[in-house]
């Protein structure tokens, strides 16, 4: 156990830039990697527009140039320094007391069928920056097994959710779209359901110059076409068994681009809630379906799926008193301390790997004992 760890609870960082690329969320968290979590301080750090044009060029390209790819990694590791730095200033916690640092870096690339998930950021750098243990590549041991490598969130909203009257559903809508399913008797299952705000976010800033549709003001001004919505749906992944995870990439909307902004950023919305809702209808209908993400901020989204699934109450995830923007964040720093305990980061049912798979790679901080916490799991 480490020396700053108090009560069995070890302190985290946990840090998630996403598909959307708008910026770095850093979570405090103090968890025993189990079911207890405690909250702390979080913050967003927005990429400067220099950085995430660079960054949507690298991801546009999958990383085909290596060395822009290692320009970006450096920049973004950097960002991700600055932001814990500004995490920690803003709390008055030395980071000698902060345990490890999740970090998930940005992924470019993701093809769980050819077992590859590239995410860029350099451990190494973080750990030298902070002064603090760095736990990363949590998704590479699961595609090596032949899992998904996605989403690796689930056993943290099960963690969340201990308390909560079941079956509940938890859908995160940020670049792509998953559903976390949490039935009796702890079962869980999860995958990437369909596209989140990625479509919407390229369209709306190629059609407007926009970053995306705030408040899904544009999209409610719209008018879906259902004949390209359904041209849409004929996305082969759709007819895939779950669990399932999808890159970033991998649908091609360039037919809604002949369609007005509003009726192109409608369609789009209708897109990305009817593949969460009939995902969720193929389990049953939930209590209560909690949206995290980007995607809850969407009027046009929360409405449509309120309508979809009219059996089922939709809230953002503040309904429970979680905290919408800094989820995946704080999911990240939990990962990290199950990964310090040899503990699962993915199950058979979350992304299909053969067996209850550990994963990460720890790099101690230059000066600083490596922590050890084995013996605690």
């Amino acid at each position: 156990m480490s020396a700053a760890a108090k009560d069995g609870l070890v302190a985290a960082i946990g840090l998630m830039s996403g598909t959307s690329m708008d910026g770095i969320d850093a979570a405090l968290i103090w968890t025993d990697g189990l079911s207890a979590v405690r909250t702390g301080a979080a913050l967003t750090l927005p990429y400067d527009e220099a950085l995430r044009r660079r960054l949507r060029k690298v991801v546009a390209e999958r990383g085909a140039d290596p060395k822009a790819r290692e320009r970006v990694a450096r920049d973004i590791t950097l960002a991700h320094a600055e932001a814990v730095k500004r995490l920690l200033a803003g709390t008055g916690i030395d980071a000698g007391k902060i345990d490890v640092i999740g970090f998930h870096g940005h992924t470019v690339f993701h093809n769980p069928a050819e077992r590859v998930t590239v995410q860029i950021g350099d451990p190494a750098l973080l750990a030298e920056q902070t002064g603090i243990g760095v736990v990363a590549q949590m998704r590479l041991a699961d595609v090596k097994a032949g899992g998904q490598g996605a989403p690796l969130v689930p056993l943290y909203h099960a963690a969340l959710a201990s308390g909560l009257e079941k079956p509940v559903a938890v859908l995160n809508i940020g670049g792509v779209a998953n559903v976390t399913w949490l039935g009796a008797a702890g079962r869980i299952v999860a995958y990437d359901c369909g596209p989140g705000n990625a479509l919407i976010d390229d369209f709306v800033h190629a059609k407007t110059g926009k970053l995306y549709d705030a408040s899904g003001t544009l999209s409610l001004s719209g008018k879906v076409d259902e004949a390209l919505l359904a041209k849409l749906f004929d996305h082969p992944y759709f007819d895939l068994a779950s669990p399932k995870s999808l890159d970033r990439n991998a649908f091609d909307a360039s037919c809604v681009f002949a369609l007005s902004a509003a009726d192109g950023a409608a369609t789009l919305a209708a897109f990305t809630v009817q593949a969460a809702a009939r995902s969720l209808l193929r389990l049953g209908n939930p209590k209560q379906l909690l949206v995290c993400g980007g995607g809850r901020l969407n009027r046009g989204i929360m409405a449509r799926l309120a309508a979809a699934l009219p059996e089922t109450e939709v809230s953002p995830v503040e309904k429970v008193s979680w905290r919408g923007d800094a989820l995946e964040a704080e999911a990240f720093g939990y990962l990290a301390v199950r990964s310090l305990k040899g503990l699962p980061l993915s199950l058979p049912s979350t992304t299909g790997v053969p067996q209850a798979m550990p994963g990460g790679e720890y790099t101690a901080a230059p000066g600083r004992a490596p922590i050890s916490l084995a013996a605690a799991s």
